[in-house]
């Protein structure tokens, strides 16, 4: 199984609906935002991205992959700022 340490990944930055900036740092937090704070519950991208995390923690796909669909669903929903790659 999948340690915590090993789902963490770059920094994504976004804005949340209260205008603070949010850093996404693992495949759990990004899991986290997509379910309970996203802004608009649909899309293509949202859609791909909530998959790509459930995937993520089983294990099916990388933590990049569910990396970069957050950040294509964050362009989508309007609230990408950055993200740090290591």
């Amino acid at each position: 199984m999948i340690g915590m340490r090993e789902l963490s990944f770059p920094s994504v930055t976004i804005t949340t609906a209260f205008g603070k900036t949010k850093n996404i740092r693992s495949v759990v937090q990004a899991a986290e935002w997509l379910v309970a704070h996203w802004p608009v519950l649909t899309g293509d991208k949202f859609t791909v991205a909530r998959q790509t995390c459930l995937d993520a923690l089983d294990e099916k796909v990388t933590c990049t992959a569910c990396r970069d669909a957050f950040i294509e669903a964050a362009k989508e929903a309007g609230i990408y700022i950055a993200d740090k790659r290591l």
